[in-house]
């Protein structure tokens, strides 16, 4: 039976460099002959299809109707029977995952009580935790500049709800600094710096075998 795989989270506000970061450490991963399954959430599944309709504006909607979406995403992306997580890391394949419970807590949480978003996540918390969190840390102000490079806004991309975001995000480390390991990596302009950050910190959870 192949070693269980490990669940590499990647976090942090938009226009931090998640998406290409998470890429890289892909490659590298497996260069070093480690098997990788990349994903992300809002997933593929029709959960995730009527949340991008609602974060584009295509579908109004509540705060609180966003967050259970979320959760609800998040259960089937863990316990799919075709896909999920837990399926692949049970094959001994390491996930690399682009926004996870966390996201939830910092957006989400940001506009509707926390203590109750925290509720609807705590089934997957119980189901399954990351083995490592890394944020990728980004200034307000060029995650906007970022963002505006991209040419298209969604719900949360404003000044002040990234800023209300990012802050939300040290909260919950804090709170769960005892049962979650999170590493937190400045995303720099130079990526592939920031890559070799992202790197030594992963070096350190394969004990350094990746």
């Amino acid at each position: 039976m192949a070693n269980k795989g490990k669940l590499i989270v990647f976090e942090g506000t938009d226009g931090s460099g998640k998406s290409t970061q998470m890429k890289l450490l892909g490659k590298y991963l497996k260069g070093k002959g480690i098997v990788c399954y990349s994903t992300h959430e809002p997933t593929d599944s029709p959960f995730g299809a009527l949340l991008r309709a609602c974060l584009t504006g295509r579908i109004e909607t509540d705060e609180r109707a966003i967050a259970a979406l979320f959760a609800a995403d998040r259960i089937d992306h863990i316990t799919n029977s075709v896909n999920g997580i837990l399926k692949k890391l049970e094959e001994g394949v390491t996930v690399l995952c682009d926004r996870y419970y966390f996201s939830s807590f910092a957006y989400n949480g940001g506009f509707v009580p926390l203590e109750w978003v925290i509720s609807l996540n705590e089934p997957a918390m119980k189901l399954l935790r990351p083995d490592l969190t890394i944020f990728l840390d980004l200034p307000v102000e060029e995650s906007m500049k970022r963002v505006a490079r991209r040419g298209e806004t969604e719900r949360y991309e404003t000044a002040e709800k990234q800023r209300r975001i990012r802050d939300k995000y040290f909260d919950v480390f804090r709170r769960f600094e005892d049962a979650e390991k999170v590493a937190v990596i400045r995303s720099e302009e130079d990526k592939e710096l920031t890559q070799r950050n992202v790197r030594r910190v992963v070096d350190a959870l394969f004990g350094g075998e990746a």
